[in-house]
């Protein structure tokens, strides 16, 4: 048996193989940057690649590449060997500026105009504060991604700039409450993934999850997921087999990957690691997609990250656990036994109150895909309306800073279990509510609204941002009073007063609460381009550009990629149904109706005495069904040909959404209500039933 402690970590180059392979002072240095985010050096640059490059090739590396995230919503990557000329041999050689920068080609990324396609040159930027890692013989150097007159155009460094912010104004604040020991604050977060797992043999059979990653026909199976025996249930072998070799793998590459189980969907799964920073945990959980899709491969399996690859059962998300720590050990969201003397606890609970507030529509904008559009709001996932769950025992803190009442802490009750040989042990403050998008537990906060295939760094850099502007605001209305006590507890009660239409401890799914919410002014933008249209508004704006995150016009090209690659999603989608409807399905069911017609007409050839009432009452079912498929295929068709006339994405996507989307849903309708009257043996795809059990 192997020994997890003795090879985790080991494809990695990570601290202890720095402070081994680095003179002292080339390591300190380094630390500095990592730490402090201290400028680095071009010969500190040249030790480091070095070192780094011996130890690649020293595990069988010949190839480095930058790896960087665009705004393609998955990674990118061009490899280079180590190997340089000297006369008519080759000598393996890595220096620091190819250590610190790349070229690759940006006109061949979405950049929402900001470049042409004859402005082709782009930059990578080495990450210190990520580490290197080897894989598939290649030394992978973690990067940011900018144009060549230096717009940003990749996930990675906004995330960077809003952790810097967030650092820089939790310090002044904490330092005005006399914490002037703390140098650093760190955003952490802990991704929890699902995701599917299904037979190659299967996923090959079926082109509409090939080209979109979702089903788009499919009737249910006699049985789905009612009976709740998936969740948590034993896992198959072949399935604990994968995820034997999957964490195997993670471990390995550093990603402290901590749980797994089945989730509710059956052939659904979930992985959760162990939180770690912002920055790595977002490359952490793009290197975990990868990984989980090349390990399934290698039991013959299909890793679907889809948001919704089946109808009718639960969908994937994505639960982004985010807390704020300090460089002295210290959670910032941490109540304490006490929390109604905890001010401390109260300010930056305030102004985490106060971001969700007044950028509700931001954490929307930052949960917004053609993906996650099928599951926010469906009893599987959080509502589109954005709000904030704070349990029995902060809620009734908050009452009573706001009533200027008494606290009455609930306390942790003991849970007695009535059974002689079980321990009792003591019981959380509060429940868990998991209908709520945005929830307290215990000291963090869990962002359940994340769609399964996107990358954390844009609700987490936007989470950062806003918080760090409230911090920001509150530094600003606190730096100047003679009694610093007494204005934090008029600033805590101010901010919850005014910001308390934001919380909200009930059940998320029920009527009532879309109802009240409207009522409250909270948001319910139901699809992206809903939400995608205030992204851009002038508070939004002026947020991200004041805080050196983006500026205005990376904004609008951002705004223009999400609308882009929405209707484009889209196009595809209702071009594969299209394809599947007139290639495969149409045909198919004119074959089974053939079959049935000529068994109807040899009956009565044989004996106007046999029944042929079955038979004929499926060709009745069947061909008006067929009939109503065809001119809803057309109709579709017909749609698509309108989308020339959109001149802006906006405009375009809002069409795809209600125009193009809504015929597709029809059309999947009359197909999944076919597929149940059609024989098994003519139907061209394999099933529910035998894709999520086999059968």
């Amino acid at each position: 048996m192997k020994n997890v402690t003795d090879y985790f970590g080991m494809n990695v180059f990570n601290d202890a193989k720095m402070q081994e392979r680095l003179p002292k002072p080339i390591y300190k240095a380094l630390r500095k940057t990592i730490e402090n985010g201290d400028a680095l050096d071009i010969t500190i640059a040249n030790v480091v690649a070095h070192a780094m490059k011996d130890w690649a090739i020293e595990m069988g590396c010949t190839h480095y590449t930058h790896w960087f995230q665009p705004m393609t919503g998955v990674t990118a990557e061009k490899h280079d060997s180590f190997i340089s000329p000297k006369g008519d041999k080759v000598i393996m050689e890595f220096s620091g500026k190819e250590l610190i920068k790349g070229e690759p080609d940006a006109s061949s990324f979405p950049s929402g105009g900001i470049r042409a396609t004859f402005e082709a040159r782009g930059y990578t930027t080495w990450d210190p504060t990520s580490p290197a890692f080897v894989r598939d013989k290649t030394l992978y150097i973690p990067t940011a991604f900018c144009s060549y007159t230096g717009e940003v155009l990749d996930k990675k460094t906004p995330l960077l700039r809003s952790m810097e912010r967030l650092s820089t104004e939790a310090v002044k604040v904490l330092h005005l409450l006399g914490k002037t020991d703390v140098k650093r604050v760190t955003t952490t977060v802990g991704p929890e993934q699902e995701y599917f797992l299904i037979d190659k043999e299967m996923y090959d059979k079926r082109p509409d999850l090939i080209y979109t990653g979702r089903t788009l026909f499919g009737a249910m199976a006699p049985k789905g997921q009612e009976l709740d025996d998936h969740y948590f249930g034993s896992i198959k072998s072949r399935v604990s087999a994968y995820m034997h070799d999957l964490d195997e793998e993670l471990w390995k590459l550093g990603v402290f990957a901590k749980t797994k189980h089945n989730e509710v969907a059956p052939s659904q799964h979930e992985l959760a690691p162990v939180f770690t920073t912002s920055n790595i945990a977002t490359d952490h959980n793009e290197l975990c997609m990868e990984v989980m899709k090349k390990t399934a491969e290698k039991h013959g399996l299909v890793c679907l990250l889809h948001e919704k690859p089946f109808a009718g059962v639960n969908g994937s998300g994505k639960h982004n656990n985010w807390s704020i720590s300090t460089d002295t050990g210290e959670n910032l969201l941490n109540p304490t036994k006490h929390p109604e003397d905890n001010l401390q606890f109260q300010l930056f609970l305030s102004a985490v109150v106060k971001a969700v507030d007044e950028y509700q529509d931001l954490l929307r904008i930052t949960v917004a895909s053609a993906g996650n559009d099928h599951r926010l709001g469906a009893n599987e996932a959080p509502p589109a309306i954005i709000s904030m769950y704070l349990g029995d025992d902060l809620g009734a803190l908050v009452e009573s800073i706001i009533e200027g009442k008494d606290y009455k802490s609930h306390k942790a009750a003991r849970m007695e279990t009535g059974v002689e040989a079980l321990p009792d042990f003591k019981k959380d403050n509060s429940d868990r509510n998991r209908t709520s998008p945005f929830a307290f537990t215990g000291n963090k906060f869990e962002f359940r609204a994340l769609g399964s295939s996107l990358n954390i760094a844009c609700p987490n850099y936007m989470l950062n941002t806003m918080v760090a502007e409230q911090l920001k605001q509150f530094y600003d209305e606190l730096k100047d009073a003679s009694d610093v006590e007494s204005a934090v507890k008029g600033l805590i009660k101010k901010a919850l007063t005014e910001h308390n239409r934001i919380i909200f401890n009930g059940d998320n799914y029920s009527e009532e609460w879309v109802q009240e919410a409207e009522k409250r002014g909270l948001c319910n933008y139901k699809s992206l381009p809903d939400a995608m249209e205030h992204y851009i508004d002038k508070k939004n704006v002026d947020l991200f550009a004041s805080n050196g995150i983006v500026t205005e016009e990376e904004m609008h090209a951002r705004y223009e990629i999400e609308l882009e690659q929405y209707s484009k999603l889209l196009n595809i989608e209702a071009l594969s149904m299209l394809d599947m409807a007139k290639k495969d399905i149409a045909p198919a069911v004119i074959s089974f109706v053939k079959e049935l017609s000529e068994g109807v007409a040899v009956k009565k050839k044989i004996s106007y005495k046999l029944s042929t009432y079955a038979e004929e009452k499926t060709l009745e079912s069947l061909s008006k069904k067929l009939e109503n498929f065809s001119k809803k295929t057309n109709e579709l068709e017909e749609a698509l040909a309108e989308t020339d006339k959109y001149t802006d994405n906006l405009s375009l996507a809002k069409y795809y959404r209600n125009t193009v989307f809504s015929i597709m849903g029809e059309l999947r309708e009359i197909g999944d209500s076919m597929e149940k009257e059609t024989s098994s043996e003519y139907w061209p795809y394999p099933s529910y039933g035998k894709i999520l059990f086999g059968v």
